[in-house]
């Protein structure tokens, strides 16, 4: 018995939907993929010396009775927010130390405290920010903006990835005239 209340089936595959709106940015770097550090040796060199020296400074600290009480468990109690701060900042270090970027044909990807990622067909505005001469110190900046309004910053310090983040916003500003 046949039901004539359900619309004669289409196959799938056969039905094609045209495709609305503008075609997606596409970007192709050179080489197709890009990764290295997020920051430079100096910075991450002078980040570690930070962690160290603070860590230093904290202990002599505590070894000197300046948190109140003794040097022994009641001092540390008395320095618990002293050194909540310290392992956050030992935190983040590790993570400058280890952060790395890629760039690919599908988007960007930078590992870090909590890993970003921004796809490429999604973009609306980038920008790369750097101060010249400086890079050794401070990592040049990309900002990423999406169609939805959700931004996003990458930090990348290898010349080649800066010349393509350069290029890409380059083609995504005249892409977006259109």
């Amino acid at each position: 018995m046949t039901d004539h209340n359900t619309p004669p089936s289409t196959s799938e595959s056969s039905v094609t939907l045209p495709m609305r709106g503008p075609e997606p940015f596409r970007f192709v770097c050179a080489p197709e993929t890009l990764e290295g550090p997020a920051f430079s040796r100096t910075f991450q060199g002078i980040t570690l010396l930070t962690v160290l020296g603070s860590g230093y400074w904290l202990l002599s600290l505590w070894q000197q009775g300046k948190f109140g009480g003794d040097t022994g468990w009641e001092g540390l109690r008395s320095a618990g927010w002293f050194i909540v701060g310290w392992v956050l900042l030992a935190w983040t270090a590790w993570h400058v130390v280890r952060s790395r970027v890629k760039i690919d044909a599908l988007g960007m990807h930078q590992t870090w405290i909590w890993d970003k990622h921004q796809n490429l067909d999604e973009l609306a505005y980038a920008k790369l920010l750097r101060i010249r001469g400086l890079e050794w110190l401070m990592a040049p900046r990309f900002y990423a903006r999406t169609l939805a309004g959700k931004f996003t910053v990458f930090y990348m310090i290898r010349p080649d990835m800066l010349e393509n983040c350069s290029r890409l916003a380059k083609e995504l500003e005249s892409f977006r005239r259109m």
